[in-house]
Parts: structure tokens; C-alpha cells; sequence
């Protein structure tokens, strides 16, 4: 190689590897400092946009399992509601049969009359005020026939496909459980015969329910099978964007510890090579 006073081409050489292993000794500490082996677009451009797409499917599908969890405490409420609304027609059955015996005299069976009247007023009461988020859900709003825009759609999904939703009103369709809408609101047992009648109206009226809290049992267990699998789906995309997004620390450090070792010797051979110039003037001096 021949020696110049100008122009030191070794120097200039070393100093372009010092620059490039510099630059990678900066890479190596930033992944190994955030864990991350794609920091930047330039790092991996598809593995960015896959692991990109991938993060944002994770984080509307664990707002999807929040969704579900509302949905489920929706039922929870309405279910302890119309349970209730179960025993008071059970009491109700119960003043019928008693006011249709002829044991007992019309004086007694308008107290029970009294007690029919202030028990059915407080299955209305329930129906009125059972509410999940400001919304009624026992006066007809969870029924198939409620208004569209009005309709309580569970979003489980992670686009605005049907498929993606749980409407409730469809699955539940629980019609007002008011006394008017179970048919009882013109009962009365102050007389034999209309205790007789009472009697098969509140049957009805009883069977109605159970079939309400039926449907609404199954949607519960519907949700929690979609739970389940909303957090096996998060799993399973949180692990694929894990692979590529995330750094091998074990590899990351061993590159770290090379590059380091890089680094320094580039150093140390750009003091080499600024050497050369001194070692011509000594030969010049000669």
C-alpha cells in the first residue's frame, strides 16, 4: 500500500467501520433496552405492519371481552329481577288459592284482595326501575320487537360484521314483565270465581317467566362461552405478535457483546492508522 501525507485512506477506512459498528452497538443496546427487535419501520417494514395489524386486533378484541363482561352483568341484574318477580307470582298464586276456598269469608278475602293489590304494584315497581346504564330492561326494551335503534347489541367481535354481535332483544326477547303485560293487571280473588280464575291466569303468567328466565340463562351461558374465547383469541394473537415483535435477549445480547467488541477495535485502529503520518515525517526526517 502506498503512504500518503493527504490523504490517509486507511484512517478513512477505519473510520467508516468505527461509524457502522457504532450504529449497530446503538441498534443492539436499543433492543436490548426495550425488548423490542422492531423498534422503527426500517427495522422490519412487514414485520411492523403485521405486528401493527396484529396489536390492533388484540386491543379491540379486549375491549370486545369488556363488551361481553357489561352483556353478562346486563342479564345478571335482569335475571335477579324477574327471579324476584318469579316469587311474588308464586305469592300471588298462593292468595288465589286461599281466596278460593270457601272456608273463609268475604271480609278475609278482601284483605288478601289487599295484599294481592300491593304485591302485583310492586312486580310493576320492579319491572320500572330494573335498569343496566340508565337503560329500563324489564318494560319491553329487551323485547325482539323494540325499536332497532333502541336495541342492546353486545359488540364481541373485531369489525361490523353481524357475526360480531349478540343482539340481546333477538336472543333474549324478554317482553314487558309488567302486571299489564303478564296478563294480571285485571285480576281480582275479593270472589270465589275470580280466584278460580286468577288461579289459571297466574299459572300462565308463571310459566311465562320461566321461559323469559330460560332464555335469558342460556344467553348468560352463551356469553360465557364467548368470553372464553375472546381471551384464547387474545392469547393466541398476543403470542404471534410476541414472535415478531419482540427481541431474542439472549441473541440480542450476544450481538450487543460483539458489536461493543467491534467498536473498540474500530477505535483502536483509527488511533492506528492516524499514526501512519508520523511514521512518513520520521522517514522524511531520515
Amino acid at each position: 500500500m502506498s503512504s500518503s501525507i493527504f490523504t490517509n485512506v486507511s484512517s478513512l477506512n477505519a473510520q467508516r467501520l468505527l461509524s457502522l459498528n457504532t450504529s449497530r452497538l446503538g441498534k443492539s443496546i436499543e433492543r436490548v433496552a426495550s425488548g423490542n427487535r422492531i423498534v422503527s419501520g426500517s427495522d422490519d417494514v412487514a414485520g411492523l405492519a403485521i405486528s401493527d395489524s396484529l396489536r390492533s386486533d388484540v386491543r379491540t378484541l379486549r375491549q370486545a371481552i369488556r363488551n361481553t363482561n357489561d352483556g353478562v352483568s346486563l342479564l345478571n341484574v335482569a335475571e335477579g329481577a324477574l327471579a324476584e318477580q318469579s316469587s311474588i307470582i308464586i305469592r300471588l298464586r298462593e292468595l288465589a288459592s286461599q281466596a278460593a276456598t270457601g272456608s273463609i269469608g268475604q271480609n278475609e278475602r278482601q284483605t288478601l284482595q289487599l295484599e294481592f293489590n300491593s304485591i302485583r304494584s310492586e312486580l310493576d315497581r320492579i319491572a320500572e326501575t330494573t335498569e343496566f346504564g340508565g337503560k329500563v330492561l324489564l318494560n319491553g326494551a329487551l323485547s325482539s320487537s323494540s325499536r332497532s335503534l333502541d336495541q342492546f347489541n353486545i359488540q364481541v367481535g373485531i369489525d361490523g360484521s353481524e357475526n360480531s354481535r349478540i343482539n340481546l332483544n333477538k336472543e333474549v326477547n324478554l317482553s314487558a314483565s309488567t302486571a299489564k303485560g303478564l296478563g294480571i293487571d285485571a285480576l281480582s280473588i275479593d270472589t270465589i270465581e275470580g280466584s278460580l280464575q286468577a288461579m289459571g291466569t297466574l299459572e300462565s303468567a308463571g310459566n311465562a317467566l320461566t321461559q323469559i328466565r330460560g332464555r335469558t340463562g342460556a344467553v348468560q351461558n352463551r356469553l360465557t362461552r364467548t368470553l372464553a374465547t375472546l381471551a384464547t383469541s387474545v392469547e393466541n394473537l398476543v403470542a404471534a405478535e410476541s414472535t415478531i415483535r419482540d427481541a431474542d435477549v439472549a441473541e440480542e445480547i450476544a450481538l450487543l457483546t460483539r458489536n461493543q467488541i467491534l467498536t473498540q477495535a474500530s477505535v483502536s485502529m483509527l488511533d492506528q492508522t492516524n499514526l501512519f503520518a508520523q511514521d512518513i515525517i520520521q522517514f522524511l526526517k531520515v
